[in-house]
């Protein structure tokens, strides 16, 4: 490629080895953040936004641990209300309209059935539930109690109509617009929530924001934070080894699920958290993606657990369960876990057959919750908390630990948990991020017409239809990419014509990419929709080894690395060989 007609490299598109070596020439900060998900990347934002000298730090990639595995979804938790969060609710629904607006090209409006199969089922117990927060004995929900929760529901969610009211139909008007739903159904109820496509991809936009609101502000992934010093933090580069420290005033813990296991690093014994598991599986099954006609079919369950059948980027995703875990252990979905949503589907549509050769991709993580001790896991609160001490053995640091959150409240709550550093630090916020636009989202064209004038101006180099597709992708951070490749004949991949080598050079080189699999995993959707195979594999491995310098060597144990990956987390079995000790 001809760099030297390159266009100016985006905010952060300095490498990831090169941002950690620029943090060791200046190993301190105000703030240090430690944990990337979407809470601790949102938390970097909003601080960098106000011109705090932040650090950022991630053991892994971006988003590679509970935020990666959400349910893609933004929603108000209507499920909230039987437990009397009346306060998550109305921050999420305002939340999930807010996303709407700013992040447009990520997240969108989804229209979202629920099939009912009585009247008056839980109508008792729910007060039980909003009284003590106990499930008792597991009931599905009847109609009664969902319309009067959805009717609720439509209260907290007028916001200049971001999306419509629910709507109660009929079994004849249900079986009329779904024919393949469970004829034993007496109602269904719909009502709209919002998509989130790409949930990765949404957090790299907020950390790339973060990263353009100036040089204070400093992101590094595959560094753990692995105890403290004298110094301040210790800190380990994954890659190399290394160690050094970095001192801070404030230290935030948003690791998450990992939270108690990060203080404890720190050398503060906390017993803060209390994940469960979440697992999902995605299926390649025209028919079942035809039955849903668009919608996602959602559900609690006889057993009182949440029920999703998904349909998302040509597949279907079905989830997802509520489990005990022990954070020391990996979260894989079992096959226990899989047959359990074969039985939920069989409920919802029970004419469609489903096995597993249809599944291409399966996915687990664990969700932040606070400790709940004798609550069963579906009725512990999804609202968090901010717990603040003293550091360990520094006198003068602060730590504060982020206790529960989820992807819907991101920004509400990153801007409450950096008010709080504020406050530490004797500064003041200059900047809200409430309606303020996130990477692809600024300037997204809302209208057809507005549509079109972007692919015009933009599709001169790629075609209209290419310049359409990567608007999709990366809402107008797509402009960084076409102008990057001006002139440039894009090259399509040879196993995969829906990326070019270009693109994927690009994303290697301006998005601190480490490994084969941030690419695999989080840069691209290739791993989710079933779209790996070896030969592919083999050629993202050489593209990405090429823009990032890796030996031959580096290029084939990455490819291995990757593929063990895939098939013992993800259940994706692509054959290549394990690699040589």
């Amino acid at each position: 490629m001809n760099r030297n007609r390159r266009q100016p490299a985006p905010a952060g598109a300095v490498s990831a080895r090169e941002a950690v070596a620029r943090l060791r020439e200046r190993p301190q900060a105000a703030v240090l953040v430690i944990g990337g998900g979407i809470n601790g990347i949102a938390t970097f934002r909003d601080l960098a936004l106000q011109g705090v000298d932040v650090v950022l730090v991630e053991r892994g990639d971006f988003v590679s641990g509970a935020s990666s595995a959400s349910s893609h979804m933004i929603h108000g938790g209507i499920r909230y209300l039987e437990n009397g969060e009346f306060r998550l609710v109305k921050e999420s629904v305002e939340e999930r309209n807010g996303l709407i607006r700013i992040a447009p090209h990520y997240v969108k409006p989804l229209e979202t059935t629920v099939p009912i199969f009585s009247t008056f089922s839980g109508v008792l117990s729910a007060p039980l539930r909003f009284l003590t927060h106990k499930s008792g004995k597991p009931t599905e929900r009847g109609a009664a109690l969902i319309k009067t929760g959805l009717t609720i529901y439509d209260a907290f969610s007028r916001d200049g109509g971001a999306v419509p009211r629910h709507r109660f139909h009929g079994a004849k008007r249900s079986l009329a617009e779904l024919p393949a739903l469970n004829p034993g159904v007496k109602y269904t109820a719909t009502y709209y929530d919002a998509s989130m496509h790409d949930p990765e991809r949404l957090a790299l936009d907020v950390l790339f924001d973060g990263l353009a609101a100036g040089p204070l502000a400093r992101a590094v992934n595959y560094v753990e934070a692995i105890g403290h010093d004298v110094a301040g933090v210790r800190l380990r580069d994954t890659t190399t080894g290394e160690e050094f420290s970095v001192a801070a005033d404030v230290v935030v813990n948003t690791s998450g699920p990992w939270t108690d296991l990060t203080n404890a690093d720190l050398g503060e014994e906390t017993r803060f958290m209390g994940g469960t598991k979440g697992s999902h599986i995605v299926l390649d099954h025209p028919e079942l993606l035809a039955a849903t006609a668009g919608r996602e079919i959602f559900f609690e369950h006889e057993d009182g657990r949440i029920v999703l059948i998904y349909p998302l980027k040509g597949r279907v995703m079905v989830g997802t369960t509520d489990l005990e875990h022990d954070m020391r252990e990996p979260a894989i979905c079992t096959e226990e876990e899989v047959d359990y949503f074969f039985d939920l589907i069989a409920h919802v549509f029970p004419a469609i057959r489903v096995d597993r050769s249809q599944i291409v991709y399966r996915f687990s993580g664990v969700r932040p919750l606070p400790r709940h001790d004798d609550t069963q896991p579906g009725f512990v609160s999804r609202d968090y908390r901010i717990e603040r001490a003293d550091a360990s053995g520094r006198p003068g640091t602060s730590v504060l630990s982020l206790v529960g959150g989820k992807w819907t409240t991101f920004r509400a709550l990153a801007e409450h948990l950096s008010g709080e550093v504020l406050a530490l630090l004797g500064g003041e916020r200059v900047v809200s991020t409430k309606g303020l636009a996130i990477g692809g989202g600024a300037g997204y064209p809302a209208t057809d017409d507005a549509r079109r004038v972007w692919l015009v101006s933009h599709g001169d180099e790629v075609g209209r239809a290419r310049a359409e597709e990567l608007l999709e992708r990366y809402g107008t951070r797509a402009a960084a990419y076409l102008a990057d490749i001006e002139g440039e004949p894009e090259t399509p991949l040879a196993h995969h014509d829906g990326y070019s080598r270009n693109e994927i050079a690009w994303l290697a080189r301006n998005e601190r990419v480490v490994r084969l699999q941030d690419v695999v995993l989080r840069r691209t959707s290739l791993a989710f929709t079933g779209s790996l195979t070896a030969p592919l594999l083999d050629e993202l491995a050489a593209v990405v080894g090429a823009e990032l310098g890796w030996p031959a060597g580096r290029i084939a144990a990455e490819v291995a690395a990757t593929a063990s990956l895939l098939a013992e987390r993800h259940g994706v079995e692509l054959g290549v060989p394990a690699p040589v000790e």
